[in-house]
């Protein structure tokens, strides 16, 4: 089948509606910012350094790294290719139906659920106080009124985005500077009034836990705090200078989030308690202030005013991720519904310029994810895994693209370009491992889940909406899959039984036949074979040159792509 022959665009009548280009470089920084700090300031230094000790410190310039390289792909694509859900149409170019919806369903996956985590960490926090709501139980997960009380708050944010994408900067922007504030703050208080250097050789020495342990903490809040820079990218249809601002907003934010953290971990090990990691670092905040990490140690160290900021911080933060990724997720399943991979409802926008529809369903599913799954620390592993797939969807697409749309203008350039873009996806890669089998057991059910939709609906869907699928574009994608699976369950992580609270009572180990060090050469040899395979068999240039005039139209108009097609070329 030549080009020609292909069905590109569906009948864009069952559309209704246009995105609307108002967001400017600040707003685009503030929501990707405003993703990268929320509940991971809070909760996550904790859970870093019970896995590696003072070498946490490790695990955050390392996460920083690996993340800033990807970012750096993001910015390419992202300013080259500006279109809304951003992540769900890289892979789209490159690979065709099977690859975008890879690419979109783990976007979409990570997004949606990140809105319910932000709400039961700010609950899990309160839980520390002495008000005791009584929403949260002991090992984690919300009680029936913790539920209602979630319900209501997600509720909020889907109305806030309702309104429009402009509320959504505004609102962003503006708790914003809270959200930059209080760590900062919180930062400059512990290194003055509580802070003993010897934490940082306690309990065994500076890496306690050894290498294994520095990688063991990356998808254990890390990454998981670091997350959120693409989130510029996924409203890239709705930025008003979208060449120049888009790959400017990502490192911006990644840069002002990887100091922040790094700094907030190093005034953590440094206010704890001596007596507390004297020994070991598995128990550094003994009892309930657990749920509330940093107010405890403002609170030890006689610091109350800084421990009530604190606790009200605990809302506003997670509440203002929560509001972004509350409109970032119906952007994904808007845009898949757009690539005609879902129903067509979920791509329609109202009059505000908003996917209404979308919205909602984001909040319905959003409030599915309370009653089944772990708590905070369980559920960050599975989002983390989650997000590391889609960004390693990213590598892959800039090497395709490059490829076969050689001549597309780009206002930003990835620089060593054959270097970093494997050497980052082999990285992606490592931090899936590092999450562990039981984490990846449970990821890939959703990911199965999502395959079985997306046929289904191919096999019910009226000829406009039917895609042909590439299945030589998209052949590297079931071995990638499969293969990283069964490396995880012969590889080292997790070596100890993963914390209660997982759907059924299942949390599996893994087998441990694969030596460490070797395991993460084994990785690295595997991801690196992929990566080229990707490249080798991705979409041809006839096929994204057929689609070009469609995204120029978007980029002019501010429309997404109304149906592409991703079919097949022989």
């Amino acid at each position: 089948m030549s080009v020609s022959d292909e069905v590109l665009i569906a009948p864009s009548e069952i559309f209704q509606g246009e995105l609307k280009r108002c967001v400017g470089l600040r707003g685009l920084t503030m929501i990707s910012l405003g993703s990268i700090i929320g509940s991971g300031w809070l909760l996550g230094a904790l859970g870093a350094a019970q896995s590696a000790g003072p070498a946490s410190l490790l695990s955050w310039i390392l996460a920083g790294a690996i993340l800033g390289v990807l970012a750096l792909v993001h910015a390419e694509l992202g300013a080259t290719y500006p279109l809304s859900g951003g992540t769900a149409r890289f892979p789209f170019l490159g690979f065709g139906a099977l690859g975008g919806f890879t690419g979109g369903w783990m976007a979409w996956i990570q997004a949606v659920t990140i809105a319910p985590i932000e709400v039961e960490a700010a609950l899990t926090y309160l839980e520390s106080t002495s008000l005791h709501p009584g929403w949260v139980n002991a090992n984690g997960t919300l009680t029936g009124a913790g539920i209602v009380v979630a319900g209501i708050a997600m509720a909020l944010f889907t109305f806030i985005n309702i309104m429009g994408v402009r509320w959504l900067a505004e609102s962003n922007n503006i708790t914003m500077i809270w959200k930059l504030a209080v760590p900062t703050l919180t930062i400059i208080v512990l290194l003055i009034v509580s802070f003993s250097g010897s934490n940082f050789t306690a309990g065994g020495g500076f890496m306690p836990f050894g290498a294994k342990g520095v990688f063991a903490a990356l998808p254990l809040g890390v990454v998981f705090a670091l997350e959120g820079f693409e989130q510029a990218i996924q409203v890239g249809g709705e930025s008003r200078d979208p060449q120049h601002d888009i790959h400017r907003a990502v490192i911006i934010s990644m840069v002002i989030g990887t100091i922040i953290y790094l700094l907030l971990e190093v005034a953590f090990i440094g206010a704890l308690s001596p007596k507390d990691v004297a020994h070991s670092w598995t128990n550094p905040i003994p009892g309930k202030g657990a749920f509330g990490p940093y107010a405890t140690l403002a609170t030890t160290a006689g610091v109350g005013w800084l421990a009530t900021i604190l606790y009200i911080d605990s809302i506003i933060s997670p509440a203002g991720t929560g509001l972004v990724y509350s409109g970032t997720s119906s952007r994904l399943s808007y845009s898949l519904s757009r690539n005609g991979y879902v129903p067509p409802a979920l791509g329609q926008v109202d009059r505000r310029g908003v996917p209404f529809v979308s919205l909602i369903f984001c909040w319905v599913v959003g409030m599915l994810v309370f009653l089944p799954f772990p708590s905070w620390a369980g559920m960050v592993g599975l989002v983390t895994a989650a997000t590391v797939l889609m960004y390693a969807m990213a590598p892959v697409s800039l090497a395709a693209l490059r490829r076969s749309d050689p001549d597309r203008p780009r206002p930003y350039r990835l620089p060593a370009a054959h270097i970093l873009a494997p050497l980052s996806f082999v990285c992606a890669n490592f931090i899936v491992y590092w999450a562990g089998w039981n984490t990846i057991f449970w990821l890939y059910i959703f990911i199965i889940a999502g395959f079985v939709v997306f046929f289904v609906y191919q096999a019910i869907a009226p000829a406009g909406r039917k895609l042909v699928i590439n299945w030589r574009a998209a052949s590297w994608i079931p071995p990638w899959l499969i293969g990283l699976g069964i490396i995880s369950y012969l590889g080292q992580y997790p070596t100890s039984k993963p914390s209660s609270g997982w759907p059924f009572g299942i949390a599996l180990l893994a087998k441990q036949d694969i030596p460490f060090w070797v395991d993460l050469g084994v990785v690295a040899v595997f991801a690196l074979v992929i990566y080229y395979w990707a490249a080798r068999v991705a979409m041809p240039t006839e096929f994204v040159r057929a689609v070009e005039t469609v995204t120029d139209r978007e980029a002019a108009i501010g429309e997404v792509i109304p149906d592409a097609q991703a079919t097949s070329v022989a």
